[in-house]
């Protein structure tokens, strides 16, 4: 459940409750088109998809966007790294079912055919797709004046993979007294930049992002441009401890740790386990944002939340480097949704 104290974010244009009620009645309405092959459990990462029962793999796909960073892209003239935040949180929302890319296509919507923009999008697709072992195989570039402003553009990305329907990983295996293993994010990711935009005033003045901010080291538009990670690499060697997986996106640990739980049990995280990341405090600072609301809507430094039994805490921590415990699963309360804080 999104939290309720995501008042500066629903005031920056991102209601979340809104938008959780919107969901609910669109899984109503897409649920009627499923089948046996549907595989998916509610409220997971991706979509899981059975082709082929004599087959080893059931497949996994995902679609997403970057969402308003890529306002902060145009504004800053730097159009390279949108595509690798777009490969590479697609790439994250297949790894909780145990699923590996195996293709990605794209669009990009437009006011017009800009081929150095375009082309710099396109790069950064590239890239990402090959260190994640994907190929790039197809995408649509559709120009639409009127319904995009001059400069403007849209980036959206599909991503499909497959895992051997054995290593299928499903919220029924997670227990009380399991650890929430976190991994840190490189920043902001690719969600929560409505409130960047409103926090700094960015669509009224765009040179703020060229300020220098002696606590980042670099100028504030840099920082908050530096690129979503994959956990594909660094999960890899480590997937077969994992049980389930948490992608920490839009709505922050209250939305996405239960996706990665059954109804019965609850996330505890230790807010004190890690420091939160200079860019964050500035964004609070400059923003004067609630912590409970900067919880509710940003990552804060975690960008997955991986979920191990007790007796394959020590495996997990040694093979991903600069990951940490940052809590547990415990029982649910009556009628207890989302997360709790110790």
């Amino acid at each position: 459940m999104p939290s309720p104290a995501s008042k500066e974010y629903a005031a920056a244009g991102v209601d979340l409750t809104a938008a959780a009620g919107v969901k609910r009645i669109i899984h109503g309405l897409v649920s009627e088109t499923h089948d046996e092959s549907v595989l998916s459990e509610d409220g997971a990462f991706c979509g899981l998809y059975d082709a082929d029962p004599d087959s080893e793999f059931v497949f996994a796909s995902s679609t997403d966007s970057v969402g308003t960073k890529v306002r902060v892209a145009q504004a800053m003239g730097h159009h390279d790294t949108i595509g690798i935040d777009l490969v590479n949180h697609c790439v994250n929302d297949i790894l909780p079912s145990g699923a590996e890319p195996l293709f990605f296509l794209d669009y990009i919507g437009s006011s017009g055919f800009d081929a150095d923009v375009i082309s710099e999008i396109v790069r950064g697709l590239s890239l990402a797709c090959m260190l994640n072992g994907c190929a790039l195989i197809a995408g649509e570039t559709a120009a639409l004046p009127g319904l995009y402003q001059p400069g403007d553009y849209d980036l959206v990305g599909f991503v499909v993979g497959r895992v051997p329907r054995s290593e299928v990983k499903s919220v029924e295996s997670v227990d009380v007294g399991d650890a929430l293993i976190a991994l840190p994010s490189s920043g902001i990711h690719t969600n929560g930049f409505s409130l960047v935009r409103k926090v700094f005033g960015i669509d009224d003045d765009p040179s703020v992002l060229r300020e220098q901010v002696p606590r980042l080291g670099r100028e504030l538009g840099d920082a908050l441009l530096e690129p979503h990670m994959s956990y594909l690499d660094v999960l890899r060697p480590v997937k077969h401890f994992v049980k389930t997986m948490a992608h920490i996106t839009g709505g922050s640990f209250a939305k996405n740790v239960p996706r990665a739980l059954p109804n019965r049990l609850m996330g505890r995280i230790v807010r004190s386990s890690w420091e939160v990341p200079a860019i964050f405090d500035f964004v609070q600072d400059r923003g004067g944002i609630e912590t409970d609301e900067m919880f509710s809507v940003f990552n804060m430094g975690v960008g997955m939340i991986v979920i191990v039994a007790p007796s394959h805490v020590d495996d997990v921590l040694s093979a991903c480097q600069g990951s940490w415990v940052t809590g547990d699963v415990v029982e649910a309360p009556r009628g207890a949704e989302g997360v709790i804080y110790a």
